[in-house]
């Protein structure tokens, strides 16, 4: 099996978006961990995790996916994944990790969902 991964980052107004190419696994989730600190999260803003060139998924990638939405959550922004593969889709579903992440089509889906945090209220 091919361990490659890419993984680009770009910023929307919404907030980042991760897209991931290749195999999440446990030769490649470093690469991920590693980008989570640099991501620029806002309180209300979302961070969109972009599987639709994911090939591959083992517990480990999973386990990953886990540590971005904490990251999100923890800078008050949310996460959504979108374009998950059915193979990851069924284990989300054996798992329950179906209710606790938010999916969306597309990015353009997710983007398109979000709604801008209005003024603290007082």
């Amino acid at each position: 099996m091919n361990h490659e991964l890419t993984v680009r980052t770009r910023t929307t107004p919404a907030g980042p978006v991760i897209e991931l190419a290749g195999a999440l696994d446990h030769h490649s989730a470093p690469d991920v961990r590693a980008v989570l600190p640099h991501l620029a999260l806002s309180p209300g803003q979302q961070l969109v995790i972009d599987l639709d060139r994911l090939t591959f998924c083992d517990s480990t990638g999973i386990t990953v996916l886990i540590a971005a939405r904490n990251h999100a959550l923890a800078a008050g922004a949310s996460v959504v994944l979108t374009a998950v593969p059915d193979d990851v889709i069924r284990t989300f579903r054996l798992v329950g990790l179906e209710r606790v992440f938010s999916i969306q089509p597309t990015s353009q889906a997710a983007a398109a969902a979000w709604t801008r945090p209005g003024p603290p209220s007082e």
